[in-house]
């Protein structure tokens, strides 16, 4: 890949996010490389690739701006998990040294669309009554599937399996897999369970009660009110990822959520 133009996007809000980001731009100088340097909330086009510093959340919405303009974007973790950052501050020479040397790949990500909006990460509908349970009806390709008396559906990308659909009971799912997840949040009955669906099917959900107005989120960022039919659908974007090239996905499962390792074992 022939980098010629590098965007340096940033957290302000996230502590150290300053300090990092001008060590980043300190490293890139010893490689007679410049950046220029962007606010998260003033995103601009026309780069070949961005270093985004700040959490997860950071990441989220610069992969969802860039995925317009298929640029990739590489992650240098400041928040608490960080599942979809590469580097941490200390490993941040090293990381910087093998984008430079072209030891990376730049990884598709599948994404989801609802109307305009477009979703790395989940699409979450809940009801537009704070702290009561709803009724919806779910349809697969204009088929009827089932109803749920829920607080809340997810629809997630495999990307996202490890985020909020994986807290409310969903099953990871291995980033290149083609398909999405759907995951009743709290569901009053002991026969609904998460579907994985092949990623081209397109996923209605309506109410099937008085209540007729709810609440989407994209990415827990950006947010909706609705009282017509929910669709949602693959996105024609992918976001693109910039992963170093001896990324395991399997490593960062046990790295950043513990898994398959004992509690006697995690510090």
């Amino acid at each position: 890949m022939n980098i010629k133009s590098f965007a340096i996007a940033y957290n302000p809000e996230i502590e150290r996010s300053l300090q990092v980001r001008v060590k980043l731009e300190n490293i890139l100088k010893k490689y007679n490389i410049s950046a220029e340097i962007l606010d998260i909330d003033s995103l601009k086009s026309g780069y070949d690739f961005v270093f985004v510093i700040g959490g997860d959340g950071t990441i989220l919405k610069c992969a969802r701006f860039y995925s317009k303009y298929s640029t990739p974007v590489f992650g240098v973790n400041l928040g608490r998990l960080g599942f979809l950052s590469q580097s941490s501050e200390a490993e941040l020479e090293h990381s910087v040294k093998k984008i430079v040397q072209g030891a990376f790949v730049v990884e598709d990500r599948v994404m989801l669309q609802y109307e305009r909006s477009i979703a790395l990460n989940d699409f979450v509908v809940k009801g537009s009554t704070t702290g009561r349970t709803s009724r919806f009806t779910l349809k697969i390709n204009d088929k009827p599937v089932c109803d749920y008396l829920a607080d809340g559906i997810i629809i997630s990308t495999p990307t996202g399996s490890t985020a909020y659909g994986l807290s409310a009971g969903g099953p990871v799912l291995f980033p290149s897999l083609n398909a999405f997840v759907v995951v009743p949040i709290c569901p009053h009955t002991l026969a609904a369970r998460p579907l994985v669906i092949p990623d081209n099917e397109i996923i209605s959900i309506s109410s099937c009660s008085a209540e007729k107005t709810y609440v989407i989120s994209a990415d827990g960022q950006e947010y909706f009110e609705t009282s017509a039919e929910i669709t949602i659908s693959k996105s024609s974007y992918t976001a693109k990822l910039a992963l170093l090239d001896n990324t395991d996905f399997y490593a960062i499962l046990r790295d950043k959520l513990h898994w398959g390792i004992s509690p006697a074992h995690i510090k």
